[in-house]
C-alpha cells in the first residue's frame, strides 16, 4: 500500500514530466465544463495565462470563427459519445494573432461507465499546417501546369482530349450541335526560318491569346493542338455559328498586324480555319468528327489559305 508521501512525490513526478514537455497537458470536468488543469507552457504558446483558462467557453471563444462553430460541435458530439478524439484548429493569441492547434482528446470514465472528465494535449502544428499548405499550393500548380502547354499557357492537348470526351458525351446525350475549329498558321515554318525561333514563340503566344478572347463564352475552349495548331472547341453551336466564329478568329488575327515576308498567303500573319459540326448520335465516333475538321483545314490550305472553310 503506497503512503501519502509516496504519493505526494509521484503526482510531483508526473506534474514536472507534464510541465517539461512542448505538448500542453490538460483536464475538463464532465460536470462543470472547468478546466481542472491546463499546463503553464500555454502562456508560452498563446499568450493567456493559465488562471484565465477557466470554462470551455474560454477554449471556444479563443478560437478562429471559421473553425469554432464546426471544432465545437464536434468535440461535444465526440465527447457525448465517449468516443477519443483529435481536432486542428486555429487558436488565438492574447496579442491577437492565430496559431494552428491540434488538441488529442481522451474521454475518461467512472466505473459506472458514465463520463467524468476530458484529459487531452494541445500540440502547437503550426509549421506542419504551412508545410502542408506549401504542398497543396504546390499540387495545384502541378496539376495546372499538366494541362497547360508551356509556352502558349492556353490548356495543352491531354486536357483538350479530356474535354472533346465530355462535350461529345453532353452533345450526343441532349441533341444538341457540336462544333470544333482546327486553325493552323499559315506558313509558320518560313515565319521561324524568315524570324527566328523566338520571334516565333512571341508570336505563338500572342495568337494564343487572340484566339482564346475571342473564344467568350464559359464553356468555349481552346487548346494548343501541336505545333502551330489549335483547336477551338464550341459546345452548342451550329455550323453557322461556328463559321461566324472561325471568320471572327481570322479577323483578330490579321488585326494584329504581325509582318510575315515570308508568307505566300498574305504580307501579314495569317491562319487558315477547317470548321466540323454535328450533332452525334450513337453510330458516330469523336475520332472521326475530328478527321473531318482536319479534311476542312487541308483543303483550306490547298485554296490558298488565309481562308475558312466549313
Amino acid at each position: 500500500m503506497s503512503s501519502p508521501i509516496s504519493d505526494a512525490t509521484d503526482s510531483a513526478v508526473y506534474k514536472t514530466l507534464l510541465e517539461s514537455t512542448k505538448a500542453i497537458p490538460w483536464k475538463i470536468d464532465w460536470a462543470t465544463m472547468k478546466f481542472a488543469y491546463i499546463g503553464p507552457q500555454i502562456e508560452a504558446l498563446l499568450g493567456w495565462t493559465p488562471e484565465s483558462w477557466v470554462s470551455v467557453e474560454d477554449w471556444a471563444t479563443r478560437m478562429h470563427p471559421e473553425d469554432r462553430d464546426w471544432v465545437v460541435n464536434f468535440c461535444v458530439s465526440q465527447s457525448q459519445s465517449g468516443v477519443d478524439h483529435e481536432a486542428d484548429y486555429r487558436a488565438l493569441t492574447k496579442d491577437g494573432n492565430y496559431v494552428w492547434i491540434r488538441d488529442v482528446v481522451h474521454v475518461a470514465r467512472n466505473e459506472q461507465g458514465a463520463v467524468e472528465a476530458l484529459i487531452g494535449f494541445m500540440f502547437d502544428i503550426s509549421e506542419r499546417k504551412k508545410t502542408e499548405q506549401e504542398l497543396i499550393k504546390l499540387q495545384k500548380e502541378l496539376e495546372t501546369l499538366s494541362y497547360q502547354d508551356g509556352l502558349t499557357g492556353v490548356a495543352n492537348r491531354r486536357m483538350l482530349d479530356s474535354i472533346l470526351d465530355v462535350e461529345w458525351l453532353n452533345a450526343r446525350r441532349n441533341c444538341q450541335p457540336l462544333s470544333v475549329l482546327l486553325i493552323d498558321i499559315d506558313y509558320f515554318k518560313q515565319y521561324n526560318d524568315r524570324y527566328g525561333h523566338l520571334q516565333g514563340d512571341d508570336c505563338l503566344r500572342s495568337i494564343a491569346q487572340t484566339l482564346d478572347a475571342v473564344a467568350s463564352r464559359p464553356r468555349d475552349f481552346l487548346a494548343r493542338f501541336g505545333g502551330e495548331e489549335f483547336m477551338l472547341v464550341l459546345p452548342e453551336t451550329d455550323e453557322k455559328a461556328a463559321r461566324a466564329v472561325a471568320n471572327r478568329c481570322r479577323q483578330a488575327i490579321l488585326k494584329l498586324q504581325i509582318p510575315h515576308a515570308a508568307s505566300g498567303a498574305s504580307q501579314l500573319v495569317s491562319i487558315s480555319v477547317g470548321v466540323a459540326s454535328i450533332i452525334p448520335d450513337h453510330e458516330g465516333e469523336l475520332a472521326e468528327f475530328i478527321e473531318s475538321a482536319d479534311r476542312k483545314l487541308y483543303q483550306a490550305k490547298l485554296e490558298g489559305r488565309d481562308r475558312v472553310v466549313a
